[in-house]
């Protein structure tokens, strides 16, 4: 775990493989100083958790910014109709019992995935519908040296065929039947701020393994789907309202834990465009 001091903000690690709790910081009104600190930490933790920031959509917005451009997701309900398509709206409750309860890395069916997503709580539970993360960087370092070589070089293919072009999926419309989504990434890849390598398959959006046979490439995935999420590389999140959690979408995977699929849940998310995977 990092031992990174900081002037402005107070960082808590929550796990040894990755998360932390920042307080003293209202990401609706930064500075530089305190954005650079709050960037550094979340290149040390990974996925980072903030309290009590009472957002707005613009300022929802402009925090994304500060790292990147934002994406407008292809298939997910947004706030379009207000005039923010950057801001995915998550939305469960009793009568729609739908949460991402699958381990996955958001949209990696791209040519380029995500950089970030910056995730706040409008309305959640009292109890339950914690999100997890898991620390593919921590996964790929504690793989032997042995299949550590044996994965460098191998490349993935990535689509929406188990998620959004499924006609049962609950998306807010559907890839064109013709034109399913496809990238190529490798299954490892080297972040390009930290030079770490992680693990960069996940059961959501990978499809097999390049140049294996399918029951090569099956029980490959298989493996590196159980390993990523092996306890001692996760952490965990209880939502409280106006809570805002931003994670590294190169080198991270992530889920709700379905608990409480009766209460009502309703989660904005902006995610910053990132590069291509090498």
């Amino acid at each position: 775990m990092s031992n990174e001091v900081y002037e402005r903000i107070e960082v808590r690690p929550l796990a040894g493989a990755l998360g932390a709790e920042v307080s003293g910081a209202q990401l609706g009104e930064l500075d530089d100083a305190t954005f650079a600190e709050i960037h550094r930490a979340w290149l040390a933790h990974e996925v980072l958790f903030f309290r009590d920031q009472d957002l707005g959509p613009e300022q929802h917005k402009a925090f994304g910014r500060r790292f990147g451009a934002l994406q407008v997701h292809p298939f997910l309900h947004s706030r379009a109709p207000e005039g923010h398509p950057e801001i995915v709206v998550l939305e469960s409750s009793a009568e729609r019992p739908v949460v991402a309860a699958g381990w996955h890395t958001d949209v990696t069916f791209a040519e380029r995935p995500p950089m970030a997503s910056i995730l706040r709580g409008v309305d959640v539970p009292a109890w339950g519908g914690d999100t997890m993360w898991a620390s593919c960087r921590a996964a790929y370092d504690a793989l032997s040296p042995t299949m550590q070589r044996m994965l460098e070089g191998l490349v993935a293919v990535h689509d929406t065929s188990k998620t959004f072009s499924r006609g049962a999926y609950p998306s807010e419309r559907r890839p064109d039947a013709n034109d399913t989504p496809t990238a190529l990434h490798p299954v490892v890849r080297t972040h390009p701020e930290t030079a770490r390598k992680s693990i960069f398959v996940n059961p959501a959006f990978t499809l097999r393994i390049k140049g294996l046979r399918p029951a090569e490439s099956d029980a490959l995935l298989k493996f590196l789907y159980q390993h990523v999420t092996t306890p001692e590389f996760t952490c965990r999140f209880h939502w409280t309202k106006n809570a805002v959690a931003l994670w590294d979408n190169r080198c991270t995977q992530h889920r709700v834990v379905a608990d409480n699929l009766k209460a009502y849940r309703r989660m904005e998310r902006v995610t910053v465009e990132g590069d291509r995977p090498a």
